[in-house]
């Protein structure tokens, strides 16, 4: 666990540590600041790209290798970063970074290879995905100090030296697993399919800035990304060991579970780190906090919540069931983004306790249980293939909300920016696509352990004799 925690924090310090960071980059590199944000951009691309295929090729070569292997790219575009001359070289550095977009659902996958005790293994999951929503906020405020007192350099410096640590970690500590040694990986497949995801992550991007968008570059990158994605369900009908089977993509336990992520990330992500955000710093209406005190007072909280509440969801996804704690934390998602509408656009004390509600349900409930399942439901056959699509689906989802809630806040705000309808509005979108993702999840199946579980107590129930039942605990 110490590895694997080292693994996926070393992760996440490259996805937020950066935030409060641009601004210097840009000044200490002498550019612009959509240089900057491309860096950024680059990253969670790749990122996102190479999740897609990773935790499959690590079924076939080896899960601790390919941990290996994305640890050390992610070394080498740190050392990279910290001594970038240019901003073109930076864009390559967080490009390397970038691959180890797939460290999470690798960990996971590994962990759940280790322990069998499905109580212990369900603690251990909520413990290392509640990192995907943030270090505690300390990642944050920590990346800001740094920058500020030794440069944006020292960032790049602190990752490196916790991304090496994370190496030895797992050298030592980790076993290898491969659970289908004797496939191929189906490269054939691969190609389109993070041709499609690529191709729709880029529209989402350029849609983010509504006002100045290039709508028809937008409209063809979506049409290219369907395109690629039929060509991508073509091959694998005829692939001996496809990536995933047509057979499975049209399965509950695959489209179900990726449409219900999409929709929350949709919904509750770009709420919380965009809109909430704006608002908590927009001087006119909102309550002008400057961009340090909005991540103490509300990033911090919500993800300080998430990581205390995240193993108690862990532990308690087995016994109650993986889907109803699920559900559970999209409704608690759906009244905290009440209260954000009702209570806190109007008081900052009311909307720093809905953002806390909404880190105890999104971050330490929903989010879990959406990776957890990830692993759960995925074919015994191909392991890595859920999980890797999973992933891809909370980059995409994250990357459709910032762009829809951002259409919705700027459509309805008025032009002389004296009300606060844009933010409320936006939320309300937020409200309508989480509830819509929630009654999606009602069509996830139950994972087959967990189901065997409940069958299992119902059997040993059962009286035979007179006598009750018990199965062998060693059978």
């Amino acid at each position: 666990m110490a590895a694997l925690l080292a693994a996926c924090i070393a992760y996440q310090l490259n996805a937020s540590m950066f935030s409060p960071v641009l601004a210097t980059m840009a000044q200490e590199l002498q550019t612009t600041d959509s240089a900057i944000a491309l860096s950024q951009t680059i990253f969670f691309t790749v990122a996102a790209l190479f999740s897609l295929f990773l935790p499959r090729l690590s079924d076939i070569v080896g899960r601790r290798r390919v941990l290996i292997w994305a640890l050390v790219a992610m070394t080498v575009g740190t050392v990279l970063g910290a001594i970038a001359p240019s901003v073109e070289i930076l864009q390559l550095a967080r490009g390397l970074q970038g691959v180890s977009g797939t460290i999470i659902p690798v960990c996971l996958l590994m962990l759940q290879a280790e322990v069998s005790d499905r109580k212990r293994s369900g603690v251990l999951m909520g413990i290392l995905a509640a990192v995907n929503g943030g270090i505690a906020g300390i990642d944050v405020i920590f990346g800001g100090l740094l920058a500020t007192y030794f440069g944006f350099r020292s960032v790049f410096w602190v990752i490196a030296v916790v991304t090496v640590v994370a190496v030895v970690l797992v050298l030592v500590a980790t076993s290898e697993s491969r659970p289908t040694p004797d496939t191929t990986m189906d490269w054939v497949g691969v190609v389109p399919l993070t041709m499609a995801v690529a191709a729709l992550l880029v529209a989402l991007n350029n849609a983010q800035d509504v006002r100045s968008a290039n709508w028809i570059f937008i409209a063809g990158c979506a049409v290219f990304g369907v395109v690629a994605f039929a060509v991508f369900h073509g091959v694998e009908k005829r692939r001996r060991y496809p990536l995933i089977t047509p057979t499975r993509m049209r399965e509950r336990s695959t489209w179900a579970l990726l449409l219900t992520t999409v929709l929350t990330l949709t919904g509750v992500y770009a709420a919380a780190y965009g809109v909430i955000a704006s608002f908590a710093q927009d001087a006119d209406v909102g309550f002008g906090l400057a961009a340090d005190a909005t991540s103490v007072v509300l990033l911090m909280p919500f993800a300080v919540a998430g990581w205390v509440v995240g193993p108690f969801a862990g532990k308690l996804g087995p016994i109650v069931g993986y889907g109803q704690v699920m559900r559970g934390g999209l409704i608690g998602c759906i009244v905290a983004l009440v209260g954000v509408a009702t209570l806190g656009l109007h008081s900052l004390s009311a909307l720093i306790i809905c953002t806390i509600i909404l880190g105890v349900a999104y971050v330490g409930v929903a989010n879990i249980m959406l990776n957890a399942l990830g692993v759960l439901l995925s074919p015994k056959d191909a392991p890595g293939s859920l999980p890797g699509l999973n992933a891809g689906a909370f980059n995409l989802g994250a990357g459709l909300g910032f762009s829809v809630l951002t259409a919705v806040q700027v459509a309805w705000s008025p032009a002389s920016g004296s009300s606060s309808d844009g933010y409320f509005y936006a939320i309300l979108a937020g409200i309508a696509i989480t509830a819509v993702a929630l009654a999606v999840s009602f069509l996830i199946p139950t994972p087959a352990d967990e189901a065997e579980t409940d069958a299992t107590t119902r059997d040993d129930a059962l009286p035979v004799d007179g006598q009750p039942t018990r199965r062998d605990s060693h059978s």
